[in-house]
């Protein structure tokens, strides 16, 4: 079965972001099944302004600071 955007739902979904990152954590249930976290970066576009996806890979200090209250708040919202 290919993936249909329609069957994702977003439960929860909180931003923190720096001057040049973004980093998006969200609970997402798919088809109605097991609830689960994403964490998502988005670096912002020096000459177009627009945030571009990036790999997730390793955080700074400042960045796990920065979500760690994010992923706490998520699990009241993982079944």
């Amino acid at each position: 079965m290919p993936y249909d955007s329609s069957l994702d739902q977003e439960i929860f979904s909180k931003t923190w972001e720096s001057s040049t990152t973004r980093l998006i954590v969200g609970v997402y249930s798919y088809n109605q099944g097991v609830r689960k976290v994403q964490i998502r970066r988005e670096l912002k576009g020096a000459e177009s302004g627009r945030p571009s996806f990036a790999k997730l890979g390793r955080l700074t200090k400042d960045e796990l600071e920065g979500i760690l209250p994010l992923l706490q708040e998520s699990l009241a919202h993982v079944e």
